[in-house]
């Protein structure tokens, strides 16, 4: 099962339409009268180019128009260029890898290795490994293709398969950005980042559980009455000789990794330009714009350092500037790794920053754009509240760990 990013749009449009309906109820019992869906629509419209305007205008007033828009087009096309075809690529190899990995047993055997530890970490049951490697390997819906399966979820209580939105989004990804990150020579942080991602994965996990039981004690019941599943069913199935499966598995992981590549474009293209031009500031030598790529208003690196004491302690960030990624990972966390390198190329970033992007981007992964659609597919939207706050909780945590284990490392080593 894929994630269908129209079911999530869908998901997203609805909850800000009951919004905007409820806005539109209380002027209703103000004016005394209903409002025409056409009214309704109008004052959207001249809200929504308020802040259009408004945001556009600013960055013109500040750049002037002809340099925003310049800018504007060619940090899109700088990113995708430099960075987007890069990571398709590396999403392409690890796709292709990871399939090997899954079709010769290595999965499986992994899986038998992590399995003691899931119980006493996660509270759930020891099958549950592979959905961590499925997620860690591929992207976060990989686990709803599981929670799916009868021969999977019959080992799970129902609070505990809930909980399996946040355990498998905890690590969504976590291959090829590790594999990003160490491709640009930041692998020591990488790994760092991973053991920060594991505690925030068991924090979300745990506390999702928590809430869930809290709010609905009768979630306490298995999935199924059968007694267990039947793990030998949980299979990858494949025909052919070992040549074939290699070549197939080459093939078929490396188009899974095109679709994952292609899948991150309007986020690193869309998001990550209007952080950049938010988070850097003119390239000129006398501080003047020249319309060039990665230029902007440094409106979000002015706000962060003005407490960059705080994110200092909490994360070892230097400069304000790196609390672009942690806010670019929520959406998606493709995007979040296209902002690494012009960072590099500033100057701003270490091993220590490295851990902290690579605990948060895998443990967040644009949680907030699958989140609500995974809970829909498996029945549960009306615990979508209490999964995506566990997950903030948790990620931020990642991020904390991470630092502080990569201080306390450092300082042994």
């Amino acid at each position: 099962m894929r994630h269908n990013p129209f079911k999530t749009r869908r998901t997203k449009t609805l909850a800000y339409g009951k919004r905007v309906e409820a806005l539109f109820q209380k002027l209703e019992q103000k004016l005394k009268k209903p409002l025409r869906f056409t009214t309704k629509r109008s004052f959207e419209a001249f809200l929504f180019l308020i802040l259009f305007f408004g945001f556009f205008g600013f960055m013109a007033w500040k750049m002037t128009l002809p340099k925003m828009l310049n800018t504007f087009m060619q940090t899109s096309y700088h990113l995708l260029l430099e960075t987007v075809f890069y990571i398709m690529a590396i999403c392409v190899l690890m796709g292709a890898i990871s399939k090997l990995l899954i079709e010769f047993g290595v999965v499986r055997l992994l899986e038998n290795i992590l399995r003691p530890l899931m119980k006493p970490l996660y509270n759930l049951p020891g099958v549950a490994a592979l959905g961590a490697l499925m997620t860690f390997m591929s992207d976060n819906p990989a686990i709803i293709t599981l929670a799916h399966d009868r021969n999977f979820n019959r080992y799970f209580k129902k609070y505990q398969l809930v909980s399996l939105t946040n355990f498998g989004t905890a690590f969504g990804m976590g291959l090829v950005v590790i594999a990003f990150m160490t491709g640009l020579g930041y692998g020591k942080g990488a790994l760092v980042g991973l053991a920060g991602a594991v505690v925030g994965s068991i924090i979300s996990t745990r506390l999702m559980q928590r809430m869930t039981l809290k709010s609905y004690p009768e979630l306490d019941v298995p999935v199924d009455e059968t007694d267990g599943g039947d793990e030998q069913q949980i299979s990858f199935k494949s025909e052919g000789g070992v040549f074939l499966r290699f070549l197939n598995s080459l093939l078929d992981g490396g188009k899974d990794g095109v679709g994952i590549g292609l899948a991150i474009i309007p986020g690193v293209l869309c998001i990550s330009t209007l952080v950049m031009m938010l988070t850097f500031g003119p390239s000129g030598e006398n501080g003047e714009y020249m319309g060039v790529a990665y230029e902007g208003v440094p409106v979000i690196t002015w706000l962060a350092n003005k407490i960059n004491v705080v994110f200092e302690w909490l994360f070892g960030f230097k400069s304000g500037a790196l609390i672009s990624f942690p806010m670019t990972a929520l959406g998606a966390v493709g995007a979040a790794i296209g902002l690494v390198p012009r960072f590099i190329s500033e100057g701003i970033i270490d091993n220590n920053a490295i851990a902290v992007f690579t605990a948060i981007g895998m443990c967040w992964s644009g949680f907030l754009s699958t989140h609500a659609a995974m809970l829909d597919s498996l029945g549960y939207r009306k615990l979508i509240g209490k999964a995506i706050t566990a997950h903030a909780i948790g990620g931020l945590l990642a991020g904390i760990a991470a630092h502080w284990l990569y201080v306390l490392l450092a300082w042994i080593f």
